[in-house]
């Protein structure tokens, strides 16, 4: 199979959109006001027209700072206040408060891009799903890894078997989280987070592996724990081995406490393909395709995926990953530790 080595990478979706949509940003931690708002402020399709906070200072500063038309309190944003304002909402609090902002945006018939995963718990995540779909809004999991247009290359090579049927993937994604980091953040705490590092980071290699593969994992083998007092209740290692149709395998690592790390390698009959820096937030990605015809290494330059995914959102070229699909992955979650605390290999329902 011969491979063309893109020389820039372009969005392969329907790239229009009538008029720009109006976010509400709900939760303005770190992530939102250094990430999310600079993307949605880059965009073509987006704009950011209200911010939501519990901190009515922090909801000031930064509607001053991104010229968002209104600051509201959580308890204004659930009564409904200025609603005529925006025409969608991104839900960026931590996992276990994403359901009653998103019920608020389903009762005022607000679409919603929600950052993953959908929920702290799957029985969260199913109300949330439902809320959405009774509501008759559109319910979007911010999955960046899939519109990254170098990842959506990526799944077009396997789709197009560049390295024959694919056997196995490997995915890891590690950082030493409290390595001049705070020990309190909500990542760590289980009843915010509803886990640890599998919650936070494990989902990236997980999610890739279902998208570039186009299909879910029918069982999990996987260990989670911790060594350390910090991560008392929530897992700092985890590795989960699924299995998916056909025989492919997937083996997923993740950890608070080890190394940097940030690798997605798939293995075909007939060739291999490895991304790596793959899952952080922009990350200069640099791509290694390896076949009979030789192999080669190039860099992967493509604009910021946060961008992208609003875009995408916005535009909504075509089905992206929507409410079910987010589900499901919350559904392996609570597997990997049914596994890892049994001991046993845990069969996925469909």
């Amino acid at each position: 199979m011969d491979l063309e080595i893109p020389t820039r990478f372009e969005r392969d979706w329907n790239d229009q959109a009538d008029t720009p949509v109006r976010f509400a940003v709900i939760g303005l931690g770190g992530f939102a006001r250094n990430t999310a708002l600079p993307a949605i402020e880059a965009a073509d399709y987006c704009e950011t027209t209200i911010v939501v906070s519990g901190s009515p200072e922090k909801a000031r500063e930064v509607a001053e700072e991104f010229d968002a038309d209104r600051a509201l309190s959580y308890e204004e944003y659930g009564a409904g206040e200025g609603s005529e304002a925006y025409d969608a909402v991104y839900v960026c609090t931590p996992n276990a408060l994403h359901l009653p902002h998103v019920e608020t945006a389903a009762d005022l018939g607000k679409d919603v891009l929600c950052e993953k995963p959908l929920e702290a718990t799957a029985d969260r995540a199913e109300r949330l799903v439902a809320a959405c779909e009774d509501g008759g809004v559109t319910l979007m999991t911010a999955y960046r890894m899939q519109t990254a247009r170098s990842i959506r290359w990526l799944r077009r090579q396997i789709s197009d078997g560049v390295v024959g049927d694919p056997v196995r993937i490997d995915g890891e994604f590690s950082f030493p989280l409290l390595d001049g980091g705070d020990p309190d953040q909500w990542r760590i705490d289980p009843d915010l987070a509803g886990g640890g590092a599998l919650m936070d980071i494990g989902v990236y290699p997980i999610n890739t592996a279902r998208f570039v593969l186009g299909e879910d994992p029918i069982a999990v083998r996987a260990t989670a724990h911790s060594t350390r007092p910090a991560f008392e209740g929530v897992d700092e290692h985890v590795v989960a081995s699924l299995e998916f149709p056909e025989a492919v395998t997937a083996t997923c690592a993740a950890s608070f406490g080890a190394a940097s790390a940030s690798r997605f390698a798939v293995t075909g009959t007939e060739g291999r393909i490895v991304v790596d820096s793959v899952f952080g937030i922009d990350d200069d990605r640099e791509i290694t395709v390896e076949t009979d015809g030789g192999t080669v290494t190039f860099d992967a330059t493509a604009p910021s995926e946060v961008r992208e995914e609003f875009d995408y959102f916005a535009a909504r070229g075509e089905s992206g990953p929507d409410g079910r699909h987010g589900l499901v992955d919350m559904r392996i979650t609570e597997a990997v530790y049914d596994s890892s605390e049994c001991g046993k290999r845990i069969e996925l329902r469909g």
